[in-house]
């Protein structure tokens, strides 16, 4: 097996299909194809098994895309030990939309004049996909709403961010999820953590929630609201982010659904060069308070980062 092989495995395995991998990869097809045939041979077992058009990883190829993200991290940490212990190689963080929109420009800038050698890629989605995507070893950190206790991950807090729902401007007070039931929600796909929320919040209330309607964007989002075609839920910095924010109404939420606190998470064990590094810079950027967490071993005894 060649580190190079198991990139391509990754890529496809992650894409599911070979044209998508080849055009991440920025190579031809038949070249991922001859290279993923090759790797089969080596290995005496098919990797993929081909579902609705679309390559399913087999029992073995999910086996070996699990060793595959430890030997890439064993790979950087070797890199970076016999540099001095430097961060250098790949670093791939996952983001939330909102946390990429807000907070995540400084700290890139930082991290990037801080730490050159590093190849840092962002990727946003939501949080449950984030977190799938950690657990894969797909992404080496995430930055999701919290606080989160899954086994087999640490984590630190970034920031605490205020929720707001939002409806259009002439809109009477909300109290509670019974003044908005049955109106539609703009919100993102399935395993977004502030859906869950919402969806929580008219669940307490007893109140039925109208069609959620999925959006990919926060600027969809208050234009369909500005429009009066329903609600949505945001946190209050990034709707005051928003061009046309003052054509809304907004309304704050009670407890516990008025705060939430977006964290730092990564697999145990992998605590490397890289990730320490953004650690540093995060906590450098944002103040750190006093308050502590329990939710495992390891880093997560670290004292939180607030908003400063």
């Amino acid at each position: 097996m060649e580190f190079s092989q198991l990139r391509i495995f990754q890529a496809v395995a992650e894409e599911g299909s070979i044209t998508r991998a080849a055009e991440r990869l920025h190579r031809v097809p038949s070249n991922l194809s001859t290279r993923l045939k090759q790797l089969e041979d080596q290995l005496g077992v098919e990797l993929f098994l081909r579902e609705r058009q679309r390559l399913q990883l087999s029992p073995a190829g999910k086996v070996l895309l699990d060793y595959t993200a430890k030997l890439f991290a064993l790979h950087d940490e070797a890199h970076a030990a016999v540099q001095g212990g430097q961060p250098a190689g790949d670093f791939v963080l996952g983001t939330m939309y909102s946390t990429a929109a807000i907070h995540l420009p400084g700290l890139l800038a930082r991290y990037h004049r801080t730490y050159p050698a590093v190849n840092l890629q962002v990727q946003s989605a939501p949080s449950g996909e984030l977190l799938e995507g950690l657990l894969t070893g797909r992404l080496d950190a995430a930055l999701v709403d919290g606080p989160l206790q899954l086994a087999g991950l640490d984590g630190v807090p970034l920031c605490d961010e205020k929720l707001v729902l939002i409806s259009e401007a002439d809109h009477p007070p909300v109290r509670s999820a019974l003044d908005v039931q049955g109106r539609s929600v703009f919100t993102f796909r399935q395993g977004c953590s502030y859906r869950m929320r919402l969806e929580a919040w008219f669940a307490h209330d007893h109140a039925a929630m109208g069609r959620a309607m999925e959006i990919e964007s926060y600027q969809g989002m208050l234009a369909c609201v500005i429009a009066g075609s329903g609600v949505a839920l945001m946190s209050e910095s990034m709707l005051a982010s928003l061009p046309g924010r003052e054509s809304v109404a907004v309304h704050p939420l009670a407890e516990p659904f008025a705060s939430a606190t977006t964290w730092l998470m990564w697999r145990k064990g992998m605590l490397g060069a890289n990730l320490n590094a953004w650690i540093e810079v995060q906590q450098a950027v944002y103040a750190v308070s006093s308050l502590a967490n329990d939710c495992g071993e390891g880093a997560c005894s670290r004292s939180a980062a607030q908003q400063s």
